[in-house]
């Protein structure tokens, strides 16, 4: 449920204004915008009735995640977990800082900088929210375009791969991604179901 329905839509435009400033295009918009528009179409398809802060924590999923590029770590797998828990202190606090322009109070803010900086998962509601909206976009958006970009994985790491993400995904997710109501790129289909079975 929305407190305040004038304070939730400026807050929205303010996250929306941010990803605007994206140089990098998909379906020639910018990236990231279209992105937290996909995120919130989802939670709409799959909660409803989701909370106002996982409503807003997904739409700042991946705010201005093209500001902490990932070549400024090391190319290590240390490195990769170090930028992930950078990337995910500043999206938080870039969605903190809207959302008080907006007119949000401390607890609310602090709702949502915990399911966007991934603080919880599987133990805070909202912050699972955001996990498995975030993988059902994968799935229906973006898997089989980075199926395509990696043409030197094999079957094994695939379903290593497609395993993560299901593991990631409440018992909720997981069913409204077999319930006919979520795209399944369809080449995929094959190997989703042996991962998954």
């Amino acid at each position: 449920m929305i407190e305040n329905q004038e304070r939730f839509n400026r807050t929205l435009a303010l996250f929306d204004a941010a990803n605007a400033q994206d140089p990098n295009r998909d379906e020639g918009q910018p990236k990231e915008l279209l992105y937290a528009q996909r995120m919130s179409d989802m939670i709409a398809r799959f909660a409803p009735d989701a909370s106002e802060a996982a409503q807003l924590a997904v739409r700042a999923q991946h705010i201005q995640r093209w500001k902490v590029p990932r070549n400024t770590y090391p190319i290590t797998k240390e490195g990769y977990h170090a930028w992930r828990t950078g990337l995910y202190a500043f999206q938080a606090d870039t969605a903190g800082d809207l959302m008080r322009q907006a007119g949000h109070d401390d607890v609310m803010i602090e709702r949502v900088k915990k399911a966007v900086g991934k603080r919880g998962i599987k133990s805070n509601p909202e912050t699972q929210m955001l996990e498995d909206v975030a993988s059902l976009v994968f799935i229906e958006h973006y898997m089989l375009a980075f199926a395509q970009s990696k043409p030197d994985y094999d079957e094994a790491k695939w379903l290593e791969i497609i395993r993560k993400t299901w593991k990631k995904m409440s018992k909720r997710a997981q069913a409204f991604a077999l319930s006919g109501q979520l795209t399944l790129p369809e080449s995929l289909v094959p190997l989703i179901t042996k991962a998954i079975s």
